[in-house]
């Protein structure tokens, strides 16, 4: 995965707009609604950066090459013919797409996205437009697609397909402007598209069942012509959710903010997607893991924010999902457990700013009030003229709390207890749309 500037996302804001995607594709914005509608109530899912770059997992001629593992082609310029025996040492027999669906729904995720093809070219799936695939030319000679959709369908998980359109650094013509290395990688990059990616993505679309999204990356030289080309394959799958990053203008159902969350959200459906520890793809020395404390309060910051959180695993060469990222998942999952109801289906903070140290989402009629800290003197102060009908903790909802009135809105009494190490949510139900007072609130929410 390429970083992606969150400027470029801004100027694709500013000069193509949701009508004109609405007026090219004659869905009306109820029709649209509708099919966004799983993936607006969703919020969490599992990205997961799997290919045949997990075999040197970051170190090539014995020595470790900097950046981003699935990225390890291009940064250490290995040659073709070099990294085309990597297949070969590619058999991941650990591979078990029921522990992998079972993970991620463990983890209170619900749909999955997986690279079908990154940008060294390597299909993950079984393709008939080119023999550079995990079946015809590795040892393992399974479909791990395949099997990963017939267990999101069992376990009722959503699957996507990622797959890198522009780039393609083991094809001639795929390696697009700046990815040159090797005279084996220069040829026509529409001949690519035609040849190769526009057959490969009609392959995912037809050949899987429900796909749920489609994510595009990197659209380096992709002109509106080469983007067009794309653009019927996806009646293919009437309800798929598409991400901006097709290039040539097209604007796609969501914004991709990439490693960093909005400060103020943004007005389109958008995604953030972040890696665990420092990269997308299998590194055997990036242990820089990020906390499942930071990883979970992400999570609550970005659908206090109305947007989704697409959170990344890499898979090593075996096909496991590395330890201490299905450990962090397993804990998460335990917050979520007890405290989903706060995250799915909920819209933005009805506030811009906040008198304690938390977030807030929201549904009709109630506000999920996620306390990072614990108030001074155990006193919650919401800024709302609004009647309360009831407040508690969202883990103990046969308990009320204490709820008096002041100038500045509510004050809400909280038990004498320690507060959750991730976030103490206190669910607040009230009589109408939220009526804030601006008097009293001090904390910026950022």
């Amino acid at each position: 995965m390429k970083i992606w500037n969150i400027l470029t996302v801004a100027l694709t804001l500013m000069t193509v707009t949701l009508r004109a995607q609405e007026q090219a594709t004659s869905e009306t914005g109820e029709q649209r609604d509708a099919r966004m509608q799983w993936w607006r109530e969703a919020r969490f899912g599992m990205f997961i950066h799997w290919g045949v770059y997990s075999v040197p997992a970051g170190t090539y001629q014995e020595r470790k090459i900097p950046g981003l593992g699935e990225w390890i082609m291009n940064t250490g310029k290995i040659p073709l013919a070099e990294y085309g025996k990597y297949p070969g040492q590619f058999n991941p027999v650990k591979f078990n797409a029921e522990e992998w669906v079972a993970t991620a729904k463990q983890a209170g995720m619900k749909y999955i996205v997986i690279t079908a093809k990154h940008h060294d070219g390597f299909a993950m799936f079984h393709s008939k437009a080119s023999p550079y695939n995990i079946y015809d030319a590795t040892p393992f000679k399974r479909d791990p697609l395949a099997e990963l959709a017939a267990a999101c369908r069992k376990q009722d998980i959503k699957l996507g397909f990622y797959y890198s359109q522009a780039q393609d650094w083991g094809y001639p013509g795929g390696a697009a402007h700046g990815g040159h290395w090797d005279k084996a990688q220069e040829g026509s990059m529409d001949e690519y598209i035609d040849k190769k990616a526009v057959p490969q993505v009609r392959e995912l679309l037809s050949n899987y069942g429900d796909v749920a999204v489609l994510w595009w990356d990197t659209p380096v030289d992709m002109t509106r012509a080469r983007a067009e080309k794309f653009l019927p394959l996806l009646k293919l799958q009437p309800g798929i959710v598409v991400n901006n990053r097709l290039g040539g203008g097209i604007p796609g159902d969501s914004l991709t903010p990439e490693q960093e969350i909005p400060a103020t959200g943004l007005k389109r459906d958008w995604e953030t997607c972040m890696t665990i520890n420092d990269t997308w793809g299998y590194k055997a020395y990036d242990n820089n893991f990020k906390t499942t404390r930071m990883l979970v309060r992400n999570l609550i910051d970005i659908a206090s924010k109305g947007g989704n959180y697409l959170l990344n695993v890499g898979p090593d060469a075996t096909g496991e999902i590395p330890a201490p990222e299905v450990e962090r998942l397993r804990e998460a999952g335990a917050w979520m457990q007890a405290n989903g109801e706060a995250i799915y289906g909920t819209s933005a903070s009805a506030f811009g700013k906040l008198p304690f140290n938390g977030r807030c989402t929201q549904k009709p009629g109630k506000l999920y009030l996620h306390l990072f800290e614990r108030p001074a003197y155990g006193k919650l102060h919401v800024p709302v003229s609004n009647d309360v009908e009831k407040a508690y903790l969202l883990t103990r909802p046969g308990e009320k709390l204490s709820v008096e009135e002041d100038v500045n809105g509510k004050v809400i009494t909280l038990p004498d207890m320690r507060p959750e190490p991730i976030a103490t949510v206190v669910a607040v139900e009230i009589k109408g749309a939220p009526q804030v007072m601006e008097a009293g609130m001090a904390v910026e929410q950022k």
